[in-house]
């Protein structure tokens, strides 16, 4: 008992409600207040003072009638006053960045000149592998997935949950969102989607194969829209090179050119930086400097959960006003 109490009392919160504490004076105002006077002067009684007498002499019945209900009173209003106490601190999740992934899916992006796994495989498949693995280390990231290609959509608004932003992922072909580029307008609505964001946390990666052919707002206005805005706009030049199966054996190709000056304006203009990878081991590379230059090191402060303690009180008042009524039945 000596070793639980000094425990329970470091734990021990205080009271939420300590105004609470006022209502224990309501039975004493009620006791200072006049006695009611008989409406009629025939219904008193000559022998009243030695009946109560009589009555107040059982010990029984004092207790019932004042110990008891004051007690219970007392409890009432230490419940009322929501006694609280600390709980096991608790560390919430990490939140460090809002962070949208903008992944390129024109045509182009089925060209199969990537290796991944021993195997030759399309830039996409190749890109699907390494996001995937670089969400798995986002945890506390509000992570977001746009898609582009002759338009930009928005897949997977920014969330918690990484795995409904990797299932995303998995499902989308190279197409889908038409086979010419338009990296203008997905910088547009990421910038679009990250503004309303806290400042200091909002990144945008876009990762494409190819130059600008489509779209209203040509890449470096779109830049110019993220600067103001304070997104941060990290480009990757995925392609250009790698591999290409010809009966089943990897040839090494020089695939079509990217737009690289443009991206590394965008990126520089945005505080942001500019990738090359021409293949998948390249790509894997950037994603996990991108660890680094966008690190999840916000430290969260350790929460102590507060426990409400009223139940106790309240069971025990119910419980003397339990045992008082019998005793005044046995007293009366």
């Amino acid at each position: 008992m000596s070793a639980w109490w000094p425990a329970w009392q470091q734990g021990f919160a205080g009271f939420a409600w300590p105004w609470a504490w006022a209502l224990l004076v309501l039975p004493l105002l009620a006791w200072m207040l006049p006695p009611r006077q008989p409406a009629s002067a025939a219904l008193r009684v000559p022998w009243r003072s030695r009946l109560e007498e009589v009555a107040g002499g059982d010990a029984g019945n004092a207790v019932a009638t004042w110990l008891l209900p004051l007690l219970a009173w007392v409890l009432l209003c230490t419940a009322a006053a929501r006694p609280q106490q600390l709980g096991e601190a608790q560390v919430p999740p990490q939140q460090a960045r809002q962070m949208l992934l903008a992944v390129d899916l024109s045509g182009s992006m089925s060209d199969p000149d990537m290796e991944l796994g021993g195997q030759v495989v399309d830039r996409l498949t190749a890109a699907k592998a390494v996001i995937a693995d670089f969400l798995e280390r986002r945890a506390g990231d509000r992570v977001g997935l746009l898609v582009f290609g002759q338009r930009a959509y928005m897949l997977a608004p920014l969330t918690l949950d990484r795995d409904s932003v990797r299932l995303q992922l998995r499902d989308s072909v190279a197409g889908l969102a038409g086979r010419e580029t338009a990296l203008g307008d997905a910088i547009g609505l990421g910038v679009k989607r990250l503004r309303e964001q806290p400042e200091g946390q909002r990144v945008l990666v876009l990762l494409t194969d190819g130059v600008n052919t489509a779209g209203v707002i040509e890449p470096l206005r779109a830049a110019s829209l993220a600067q103001a805005e304070g997104v941060r706009v990290y480009t990757i030049a995925f392609g250009g090179g790698g591999m290409r199966s010809l009966f089943g054996v990897p040839l090494p190709v020089q695939g079509e050119e990217v737009d690289e000056d443009t991206l590394r304006q965008v990126a520089t203009m945005t505080g942001g930086r500019f990738f090359r990878a021409r293949d998948t081991g390249e790509l894997a590379g950037i994603y996990a400097e991108l660890d680094r230059l966008e690190p999840v090191d916000v430290a969260a402060a350790p929460v102590r959960p507060r426990i409400e303690l009223y139940p106790w009180p309240l069971g025990a008042a119910l419980l003397l006003m339990a045992l008082a009524m019998p005793l005044r039945r046995r007293a009366a």
